[in-house]
């Protein structure tokens, strides 16, 4: 007979998401903070590759859907800017460390802090507690809520976003390195969307 499921894995396969408090210690979500200031410091980024992050349709066509810079950024670690913080030639309008949206595709396999963190034993038992039999990290980015500034992320599923094999096995962890309120831009979700 098979052994009865966990309450939390059943609310899991249920809802589609399971909040987990304090699953990474302070000390580990402090590591990526600094490492994320350090690679903010060094950070040099040519104009022609200053692109401005959105989630609206439209604007990710002309923004990011024209871009290289995006379209290649999968397995390299890139800067991705606010809404209306570059002028007309690229240049920055606030300070360049309050304009960035996101860094990504591949901090889990090219900075160390977040390669270690990611490849963790405890990550891994998540992931097969969860079901993953096979997993692949396909990405991996530090998103920024800017004080004052930025556009709205429209509700949307992951999975679409990304080929899978069949498509829509895909699961993220999102991980919250402050305290994430209603206030301050937490995530949201709908219970039961990921049918």
């Amino acid at each position: 007979p098979r052994t009865p499921e966990s309450p939390r894995l059943f609310q899991f396969r249920r809802d589609g998401f399971l909040v987990l408090e304090h699953f990474f210690t302070a000390e580990e979500c402090d590591s990526m903070r600094n490492q994320i200031q350090r690679i903010i410091a060094e950070m040099e980024v040519p104009p022609h590759c200053r692109t401005e992050f959105s989630t609206k349709e439209q604007e990710q066509l002309q923004a990011q859907g024209s871009s290289d810079y995006f379209l290649t950024s999968g397995d390299k670690i890139r800067f991705f800017f606010e809404k209306g913080v570059l002028d007309e030639r690229g240049n920055f309008l606030i300070a360049k460390e309050k304009s960035i949206s996101k860094i990504g595709h591949a901090l889990h396999a090219h900075d160390p802090v977040f390669k270690q963190i990611t490849h963790s034993a405890k990550v891994q038992e998540l992931g097969r507690k969860l079901g993953l039999e096979r997993p692949v990290v396909v990405q991996s980015m530090y998103i920024f809520k800017q004080p004052g500034i930025g556009g709205e992320v429209t509700p949307h599923q992951d999975a679409t976003f990304l080929h899978t094999e069949p498509l829509g096995r895909v699961l993220g962890f999102w991980i919250a390195l402050e305290d994430a309120t209603r206030e301050n831009g937490c995530l949201w979700f709908i219970p039961g969307s990921h049918t």
